[in-house]
């Protein structure tokens, strides 16, 4: 039986440039089963971050399909994509992206409150990951009083309040330390296998990569699997 969730299907993706047209992507074609974790390495410049793109529908291929459980994401109307994205998927970048003004638990459950639930439910569950992240102490704290792995443990959180299926993240430890990068990560893994999602992550991180099922190197426009 195939347990695949979520593909993308001959996906191609290239860009205008003042030399031509630059591609990208090349009929790539991609499939994560139900509880996997993925990594995707490549030089700088090869396209990982475009992919991540395309996957979490922030932008379209020039030809190809994302498929979400065989449904087609790129059939969706634009207000169909925001509500998907809001409750399948959870984002994690380089740089956590909080608000400045407001406070950690705040950060987490605004997600929560543009999905529509009420504030105590979703408070009550934005202070149960915050604490699995390890930082019961740090709800009422803004970024600025924060390190950067906690920044960034926020940021997880914030990506994991509406419990997507998907966790989509772009060198999610990048811009931390290696001991920091370390526990950052994996907290994140111990949560994606906990409550059964996928992780994909991009990352130059060679260590990161091999504690995931699969690892694939872009080159090229294609994917290739590699073996740990």
């Amino acid at each position: 039986m195939n347990n695949s969730l979520f593909k993308a299907v001959n996906i191609s993706r290239s860009y205008q440039t003042p030399h031509g047209s630059l591609e990208i992507l090349k009929d790539l074609n991609f499939s994560v089963n139900k509880k996997e974790v993925v990594a995707i390495c490549g030089v700088s410049g090869v396209g990982k971050s475009t992919l991540l793109h395309l996957l979490g529908t922030l932008d379209r291929p020039d030809q190809g399909s994302i498929l979400l459980e065989e449904r087609n994401l790129l059939m969706l109307s634009d207000k169909e994509l925001n509500k998907f994205r809001c409750e399948k998927l959870g984002f994690v970048f380089q740089f956590h992206y909080l608000l400045s003004e407001f406070t950690a638990l705040e950060n987490v459950i605004l997600p929560g409150l543009i999905k529509g639930e009420s504030k105590d439910k979703i408070e009550e569950r934005a202070k149960i990951l915050l604490s699995k992240l390890n930082l019961k102490e740090r709800f009422f704290h803004k970024p600025k009083e924060l390190s950067f792995g906690e920044q960034q443990r926020v940021a997880i959180a914030r990506s994991l309040i509406n419990d997507p299926k998907i966790i989509l993240a772009d060198e999610p430890t990048g811009n931390l330390d290696s001991q920091t990068a370390r526990e950052v990560f994996s907290l994140l893994y111990e949560i994606v296998k906990e409550n059964h999602k996928i992780l994909i992550f991009v990352t130059h991180n060679e260590e990161l990569a091999k504690k995931a099922d699969k690892i694939f190197f872009l080159k090229e426009g294609k994917l290739f699997e590699t073996n740990h």
